[in-house]
C-alpha cells in the first residue's frame, strides 16, 4: 500500500519558533509520510511550494514562518505577499497549500514571547496537519462521486 505523502516547508528565519510548527504537524501525520524542505525565509516559501505541488508527489504541503517587525521593513507586508504567494500556488497547481504563517502584531524578542511562540507554533503545526488530512479525504470524497 502507497501512502500519502505531504511536504513541510519551513522558513530558517527564528527557527527555534518556526520549527515547532513541524513538531506539532508530525504529531498528526507520520513522519515517514513527510518531506522536510527548508526555505531561507518566508518570502522564498511560495515559489518552493509552487515548484513542489507541481511534481505530483504530495496531496497537500504545509508551510511554516514567522514574520516579525524588525523595525527595517514592512513586515505586514511581506506576510501578505507570502499568503497571497501559498494561495496562488495551491489554486494554480491544484495542490492544497496550507500556511502556517503567523505575524503577530507585537512581538519582542524575549524569552517570555518566544516560549508563548513556540507553544502556538506547536498548535498551528497540528491544525495544519488536521486541515491537510481534512481537505485530502475531501477531495479524494469529492472525486469519488463525480
Amino acid at each position: 500500500m502507497t501512502h500519502t505523502r505531504y511536504a513541510f516547508i519551513k522558513a530558517n528565519w527564528h527557527s527555534d519558533i518556526v520549527d515547532r510548527a513541524l513538531d506539532g504537524f508530525l504529531e498528526r501525520i507520520p513522519a515517514a509520510q513527510v518531506d522536510i524542505f527548508d526555505a531561507p525565509g518566508a518570502f522564498e516559501m511560495p515559489l518552493l511550494a509552487r515548484d513542489l505541488a507541481k511534481t505530483g508527489n504530495y496531496a497537500a504541503i504545509a508551510c511554516a514562518a514567522f514574520v516579525v517587525d524588525g523595525g527595517i521593513y514592512r513586515h505586514d507586508f511581506v506576510a501578505q505577499a507570502v499568503v497571497d504567494g501559498l494561495m496562488r500556488a495551491g489554486l494554480d497547481t491544484g495542490v492544497p497549500v496550507l500556511s502556517v504563517s503567523l505575524t503577530p502584531h507585537q512581538y519582542q524578542e524575549t524569552e517570555h514571547h518566544n516560549a508563548i511562540y513556540r507553544t502556538h507554533f506547536v498548535q498551528k503545526g497540528r491544525e495544519a496537519a488536521q486541515a491537510a488530512l481534512h481537505i485530502t479525504e475531501t477531495r479524494a470524497q469529492a472525486l469519488n462521486a463525480a
